[in-house]
């Protein structure tokens, strides 16, 4: 059994600071949040609220989680890779509280009074840089410490969990009109989503060894698949942009949510592309080597 010992340097230790740091930032944020008012959003908003305060309450849940277990010592006892773990938790952290930071401006710009939704857009903002300073101080340790979520490669697969992720609130909103388009969306971007949850989850839970197929030629083709099948979605998202009239029938709102998906699906599009040429460059450097 691992033993509890909390020395006075771990207490200020760069790690241990940053996690504070979001931690309270968090906790901030939800609670400013929360704390509103006479606020009752649009409808097709409403979507949203729920999202953003599902993101800071979900991963400070997570954060909480990983810095009482690394305090206590506990983490050897956990089945999975604590190295891939902690820096996929800060890196996914830091985009989807950007996100909902982002999200949580937009929606009550028209507040009054305005003040404490500005100290919650300020709190969460500096949650996601406590979020990118513990990515950062992980990204400073040796190799074999910080693992390969930490990598080029891990941090794109993340970036790929990310764009997944936004597309849900967007096509939520977008079912109140659905057509053609909207459900072919929904099926590509959720099997690229499952794809890369599948792959974080087996290097997370260390097992890319007992994969049936050799693991690196696996993520090769999950990447190229992605390419093609964001692609498609690319199409369809600036397609729905450059139709004006269908989008000043619809209205405003619309036409901004139509802006939101086609630079998140680009986004997406372009980390996979990054991702399968990386595979592919890897791939020739073994075979040659």
């Amino acid at each position: 059994m691992p033993v509890v010992v909390l020395e006075a340097r771990d207490c200020v230790s760069p790690l241990f600071l940053v996690r504070m740091w979001a931690l309270l930032c968090g906790c901030l944020t939800f609670s400013l949040v929360a704390s509103l008012e006479h606020w009752q959003p649009h409808d097709q908003l409403n979507t949203f609220w729920v999202t953003y305060m599902f993101t800071w309450c979900f991963f400070f849940t997570l954060t909480l989680l990983i810095h009482i277990l690394n305090v206590l010592r506990f983490h050897s006892l956990l089945p999975i890779s604590w190295k891939n773990m902690t820096v996929t938790v800060a890196a996914l952290g830091a985009l989807m509280t950007f996100s909902a930071s982002v999200l949580f401006s937009w929606t009550v710009m028209n507040y009054r009074p305005l003040y404490k939704p500005l100290a919650a857009a300020v709190a969460s903002c500096l949650t996601v840089l406590a979020y990118c300073s513990e990515v950062w101080v992980i990204r400073r340790q040796t190799r074999e410490q910080r693992g390969y979520m930490a990598s080029l490669p891990g941090f794109l697969k993340i970036l790929q969990c990310w764009g997944g992720c936004q597309m849900i609130p967007l096509f939520m909103v977008r079912l109140a009109e659905p057509d053609w388009q909207l459900w072919l969306s929904v099926g590509l971007c959720n099997v690229c989503l499952l794809m890369s949850l599948a792959s974080i989850t087996v290097i997370l839970c260390d097992c890319t060894g007992r994969c049936p197929f050799p693991f690196d030629r696996l993520l090769a083709a999950f990447s190229l698949l992605g390419v093609v099948l964001y692609m498609i979605a690319t199409v369809i998202s600036v397609t729905n942009v450059l139709l004006f009239n269908k989008i000043v029938v619809l209205g405003p709102l619309r036409f901004e949510l139509a802006i939101m998906e086609t630079v998140i699906v680009s986004i997406t599009l372009l980390a996979y592309t990054v991702d399968f040429s990386i595979s592919i460059k890897l791939l020739c450097e073994r075979v040659h080597g």
